[in-house]
């Protein structure tokens, strides 16, 4: 499915795997932003990843735990960026020229401190 095609934006997009052009997970689609004025058709501006994006659906004890554990920040990924949709969310770009990633490799170096014996 390209990213022109007819989509069912909650089931078919919204919680999908982001993927970047060097097959790197990078993300989950946590919303969606929307954009056109009123009695001009609605067009998918970009996608919104990270706690920033989902935290307002959450109870308040819930988003503050959250918030606490993994910030407040959100990463918008232009839908000019998307390449294709299909079961995953392939970006045409990588991961850094979004700002995706950013945590996960905020973990990667704090866990490779860590000694395991």
């Amino acid at each position: 499915m390209r990213r022109d095609d007819p989509l069912k934006l909650l089931s078919e997009v919204r919680d999908l795997q982001i993927v970047d052009r060097d097959g790197r997970n990078c993300g989950i689609c946590d919303d969606i932003e929307l954009e056109g004025a009123p009695g001009d058709p609605l067009k998918v501006a970009a996608l919104l990843v990270g706690p920033g994006a989902y935290a307002h659906r959450l109870p308040h004890w819930a988003s503050r735990s959250i918030a606490k554990l993994a910030g407040h920040r959100m990463t918008r990924v232009p839908w000019r960026a998307i390449d294709k949709i299909s079961g995953r969310i392939y970006l045409s770009v990588t991961a850094e020229a979004l700002g995706l990633r950013k945590t996960e490799d905020r973990l990667r170096t704090i866990f490779k401190r860590i000694p395991l014996s």
